[in-house]
């Protein structure tokens, strides 16, 4: 008797024990949040050479429209000013539209020639002072396409030439840009023997049309200005054709520029971070 009372003891904790635990809850674990990345964000800009060709071609040919117009309105219509619309657009006058846009086209091509001479330095590249000093030169000539600074020889020079400076001299700044292009284009003739055939050619066309307008249509408008003046509808063609040229060239120039970058570069990645000596800002792929 005392041994069954004793086993029904036994079956009766045993079974309070069971369902003690199935009605245990599990402990709940913490749900760790995930950890954030400490690499650094990457943004990417992609740029297009034909894109930005394009966009900066079809702006300058908008821009010789307009001061097209504005001179057939002047001289046609009889309209001189027709409300400041004359003088805004026309190509050949200073601190206007056309006149900063070229600036800036120029110091467009100066911003990616320094591209290339920063990626050329970290490199320890050939011809990096070349690179570095073209930019330099086209930092120049957008600072004297804004304020004419070449146009301040030309009262010396006629006082210096006498009677010479007449006909295709008469704008007498030309002689000495002659020179001075001469003799940039022979310092500079092993540079450009040293470049991919493509780039070669590339540089000679935009430097063909720039220098055609920028001296070659200079010469031809300072004879018809100085034969008939320059208050005509004629004239005002003539220096259309001649900043016309020299946007065509610039434009050609940063054409052949990007696609030095791209051929030879592939990416460029360009870090803004605290001042470090050490740490490099700039890194490319080839």
């Amino acid at each position: 008797m005392n041994h069954i009372s004793l086993f029904e003891k036994m079956e009766a904790r045993l079974k309070h024990t069971t369902v003690a635990q199935v009605h245990r809850r599990e402990p709940t674990l913490p749900v760790k949040s995930p950890k954030r990345s400490t690499a650094p964000t990457i943004n990417q800009i992609t740029l297009s050479p034909f894109n930005i060709t394009l966009t900066l071609g079809i702006t300058a040919l908008l821009l010789v429209f307009a001061s097209i117009t504005g001179q057939l309105i002047k001289y046609v219509l009889g309209h001189d000013t027709a409300y400041g619309f004359t003088r805004l657009f026309f190509v050949d006058a200073e601190g206007n539209i056309p006149s900063y846009f070229s600036a800036s086209l120029l110091l467009l091509a100066a911003l990616f020639l320094a591209l290339i001479a920063a990626l050329k330095k970290a490199a320890q590249a050939a011809y990096r002072f070349q690179w570095t000093l073209l930019s330099f030169t086209f930092l120049f000539m957008a600072i004297d396409e804004a304020a004419s600074i070449h146009e301040l020889l030309i009262v010396p020079m006629r006082s210096l030439l006498g009677h010479q400076a007449r006909g295709l001299f008469w704008f007498a700044w030309v002689i000495p840009g002659i020179a001075l292009t001469l003799a940039f284009g022979l310092c500079y003739l092993r540079f450009l023997l040293h470049l991919p055939a493509k780039t070669r050619l590339r540089f000679v066309i935009a430097a063909t049309l720039y220098l055609g307008g920028a001296i070659g249509m200079e010469l031809v408008g300072g004879r018809y200005a100085y034969l008939h003046g320059m208050e005509t509808l004629a004239y005002s063609m003539v220096v259309t054709v001649e900043e016309s040229l020299e946007m065509t060239g610039v434009i050609m120039f940063i054409y052949a520029l990007l696609n030095y970058l791209a051929d030879n570069f592939k990416e460029t990645r360009l870090r803004l971070d605290n001042f470090d000596a050490n740490s490099p800002s700039l890194t490319s792929k080839t």
